[in-house]
Formats: C-alpha cells, sequence, structure tokens
C-alpha cells in the first residue's frame, strides 16, 4: 500500500488507495525528537458528509467607523480578490453580520431616504440604520457572477419588532422591505443561494433575543415568500436561520417547530473567547481547548436527528476569537491550527458547510485588508476545498495527545489529516 505526504510545517496528508487501514506515524517533533504513534480510519461508513462545497466566507456590512481593526472596505475591482475567490469554482460567500439586522434595502418602492450608516452611543450595535443602494447591490453580483461565489444573503430579521429595555424583541417580522428586495434581485436574475432570517437574534442574543416561538412564525413567513416569489423557478434557494450562539432548548423548540420550512440550521462559533487575550496561541495549541467545541457540534447533531426536520447544520460564521481576532495570531499561521481542526471536527458531526469569518475584514479574514494577498489561513481553506472528499470516515489515534487524526473520502482515495500542535 503506497503512501505520499505533503508537508507544510506541522501539517501534512496522507493518501492511500485503501477501504480501511493502520498505519503508524513517525513524525519529527521540537527539538529533533522523534513522536510516534498509529491511526485507524474505518473506510466502510461514513460518519458524516459535507457539501462539496464546504469552505465558505464571510463579507459583513462593516462601514469605515465600524472598521477599527484595519481596512475591510470590497474593492471589487481588485483582480487579487477576484482571483482568490475564483480559486475555489465555488466558494461561498455568506452576506451579513452584526448590522444587517439594521439594513434598509433601497429597492424602487422603497419611500424612505437611502442614508449610511452613522455611529451612534445610543443606538443598538453603534449605529444607526444604513441604507443598501440597489446600484451597489448590482455591483456585487456582477462581482459574484464574474468570480462563480454562491451567495448567501442574511436579511433583516428586527424590522417591524419593538425593542424592549429587559433585551427581547418581540412582535412579528415585518418582512415587505426583504420581500421587495427578494423581487428585485429576481427580477435581476441575481442567483442567491440561500436566504438567512437574522442574525445572533437566537437564544440569549446580541444586543436583543427573539422567542424561538416567534422565530418559527417568521421563518414559515421567509418560506412563502420564497415559494412565490421564485414560483416556476428551480431549483429554489435555500431558507437558513436563525445564525446565531448554539442554546439547545432554543434550537431544538425552533427544530422541532419548523420541520417543513427550513432547510438549513445555523449557529455561530467564537471558541477562543476574546481576541485581546494573552493567552490566545495557548488556546490554540491546547489539545483539551480545542475539544471542548465537541459537544456544540454533537448536541445539535443529535438535536437534529431527534427531529422530523430534514433541516442541515452549518457554522454560518466562525473567527475562533471573537472582537476580530488578533493581529499577528489570527491573520497567521499559527491560527490554521485552530482553523483546519475546526473544519475537520465539525465534518466528523455532519456539519455541512463552514463559513470562516471574514474573507475580508479584521485580524481573521482570509485575506490581507488592504493588498487582499492571501493569509495563511486562505492556503488551509484552498487546500481543504481541493483534497477533502464528502464521505467523512471515523479515524482514531493512537500516540501524543497533540496529533490529531481526520479521514475523508477523496475521489480516488482517501485523504488523512494530521495536524501536530
Amino acid at each position: 500500500m503506497g503512501s505520499h505526504f505533503w508537508q507544510m510545517g506541522l501539517y501534512f496528508w496522507v493518501c492511500f488507495s485503501a477501504i480501511s487501514f493502520i498505519h503508524s506515524v513517525n513524525s519529527q517533533g521540537f527539538g529533533g525528537g522523534s513522536i510516534e504513534g498509529t491511526v485507524h480510519v474505518n473506510g466502510k461508513d461514513a460518519i458524516g458528509k459535507i457539501d462539496d462545497d464546504f469552505i465558505c466566507a464571510t463579507l459583513d456590512w462593516w462601514p469605515p467607523e465600524k472598521c477599527d481593526y484595519g481596512t475591510c472596505s470590497w474593492n471589487l475591482s481588485s483582480i487579487i480578490l477576484l482571483n482568490a475567490v475564483k480559486a475555489f469554482s465555488p466558494l461561498k460567500l455568506r452576506l451579513g453580520g452584526t448590522l444587517q439586522d439594521k439594513v434598509l434595502y433601497a429597492t424602487p418602492d422603497n419611500k424612505q431616504r437611502c442614508v449610511p450608516f452613522q455611529k451612534s452611543t445610543t443606538e443598538m450595535f453603534g449605529f444607526t440604520p444604513g441604507c443598501l443602494p440597489m446600484n451597489r447591490w448590482d455591483e456585487l453580483n456582477s462581482f459574484f457572477q464574474k468570480s462563480g461565489a454562491k451567495i448567501i444573503f442574511g436579511l433583516n430579521a428586527l424590522t417591524g419588532r419593538t425593542i424592549h429595555s429587559n433585551g427581547t424583541a418581540t412582535g412579528a417580522w415585518d418582512y415587505k422591505n426583504s420581500e421587495s428586495f427578494i423581487r428585485y434581485s429576481v427580477k435581476k436574475n441575481y442567483t442567491v443561494h440561500g436566504w438567512e432570517l437574522g442574525n445572533e437574534l437566537c437564544g440569549h442574543g446580541i444586543g436583543t433575543t427573539i422567542g424561538a416561538s416567534q422565530y418559527v412564525s417568521d421563518t414559515a413567513s421567509l418560506q412563502k415568500i420564497i415559494h412565490d416569489v421564485y414560483k416556476g423557478i428551480e431549483p429554489k434557494p435555500l431558507i437558513l436561520s436563525p445564525g446565531g450562539f448554539f442554546d439547545a432548548k432554543w434550537f431544538k423548540d425552533y427544530t422541532d417547530k419548523t420541520t417543513t420550512s427550513l432547510d438549513v440550521v445555523t449557529h455561530h462559533i467564537y471558541n477562543l473567547g476574546p481576541g485581546v487575550d494573552q493567552h490566545l496561541i495557548e488556546k490554540i495549541l491546547d489539545p483539551s481547548y480545542l475539544d471542548g467545541i465537541a459537544s456544540t457540534f454533537s448536541n445539535l447533531r443529535d438535536i437534529l436527528k431527534s427531529s422530523a426536520t430534514s433541516a442541515a447544520a452549518w457554522v454560518g460564521e466562525a473567527g475562533g476569537a471573537y472582537n476580530s481576532g488578533r493581529h499577528l495570531v489570527s491573520n497567521s499561521f499559527v491560527f490554521s491550527f485552530w482553523y483546519l481542526d475546526q473544519l475537520a471536527m465539525s465534518a466528523a458531526y455532519d456539519t455541512k458547510t463552514y463559513c470562516r469569518q471574514t474573507l475580508i475584514g479584521g485580524n481573521y479574514g482570509l485575506l490581507n485588508t488592504t493588498t487582499y494577498e492571501p493569509n495563511p489561513d486562505y492556503y488551509s481553506a484552498l487546500l481543504w476545498h481541493r483534497l477533502m472528499g464528502r464521505n467523512v470516515l471515523a479515524t482514531s489515534f493512537s500516540g501524543p495527545k497533540k496529533i490529531r487524526a481526520y479521514a475523508h473520502c477523496a475521489k480516488q482515495s482517501v485523504s488523512l489529516f494530521m495536524p501536530q500542535l
């Protein structure tokens, strides 16, 4: 049984032509010492199945005043940016983020004045509502078509609601502006892979929270809009929600009651804590710390399995360390230990797509914020996209805990991924 190695620092991939195998590993460790172990891959049955376009990245609505961690505007004329997206053929891009629930869509039938976001200490999220002009949406779609990107668009889910001082939002979703925007997009023949309702409004919420029962009703409203507007058009776009942090009770209540209206359950991950944490690198290289997020993947998988829903699980946003990560950490090589482990671990729990925060913006972007040249994690994402097949295989490793092993079927072989922390 032959094998070949691809090595980048402490990461390496091994490809075998076999159904099941046991392979001994002998790797050079720090200080020249030898690290040994045995990896076992069971290729008989898949334990999970990812999307072909598993790799996804986010683009946030970040006005210059919010972008206090470096430039995060989208220069759509950049050839480097265009080629970075085209390299994936396709790359899923999720548009939204914190300010998506304050966006007005300046469709032809909208009567409100189109004004940009303005910084305000009295407003939720620190900004007044802002507007997406349709000429900007047209420009974005021209870029998406040239790059071959698959777009997931995050809709404003707070319109029409009353936000109370205790942090709750009540009342039904006023979907008129969102429906108008969707109709505009269909009329212009823009392809949107999925429409996502809201950002971080579930469970305890960020800024405010909406109860699961109300979200169920609002999701049904979005489904009706999609069916009406896309009548006679197939395939119809996906309906995604809630795009927030995992709360077991909230997610179970929600998924149990959206069995016919929801295609994808999205959740967000920032399991490394704040970017200002001085111990960020230690967390990234600590196997027990990395293992802590496994319960989230496992619990969500179990909720979906026990429900009548056919919805799949996605990580809709994950930047590792919140508040834009940390310069020279989340935009450097060491962050790939966290990122690649996240991709592999989530896939092992049947996550279908993983959206990295961000493509551009902050310290955790896949691309440099000013030059658009790739940061190390861009290459990690591209390597995953090209090597790892859809079927996830049960994999175990006997040896040092700092070596982790994951395996997927590839077209004609098995791709074995083993990071050494």
